[in-house]
């Protein structure tokens, strides 16, 4: 499934639209971002609370499919604006983390099962 269809769901409220044709591979739950450098799965939806510039370094380096900033965390103006220079895609919920990456989950099996 991809981001674009996700962002569809109305399950997260949008914050940047990047290439919403990424496909969506498994939810990924960190916050420290030096683990997350090496960890984070290629296609992930990473559900986060670190709303800031590095967030976005990573998320790129690692090429999760998106970031989902988690707790009603916001991303600042410079935030949004490197969002969209990088075509990073990015959401947000006021759902605690395992919440929202669970729902990613249940949606991502639902979806695949509906092929």
């Amino acid at each position: 499934m991809t981001v674009k269809k996700l962002m569809e769901s109305d399950l997260f409220e949008t914050v940047n639209i990047g290439d919403a044709s990424e496909t969506i591979t498994q939810p990924f739950c960190c916050d420290l971002l030096s683990i997350a450098m090496g960890k984070a799965p290629k296609g992930c939806a990473w559900v986060t609370v670190m709303g800031n510039m590095n967030t976005l370094a990573v998320a790129s380096l690692t090429e999760a499919a998106c970031v989902i900033l988690a707790e009603g965390v916001l991303l600042d103006e410079q935030g949004v604006k490197k969002a969209k220079e990088q075509g990073i895609s990015v959401l947000k919920t006021a759902l605690p983390i395992y919440q929202a990456a669970r729902m990613v989950e249940t949606w991502l099996e639902q979806n695949e099962a509906s092929l």
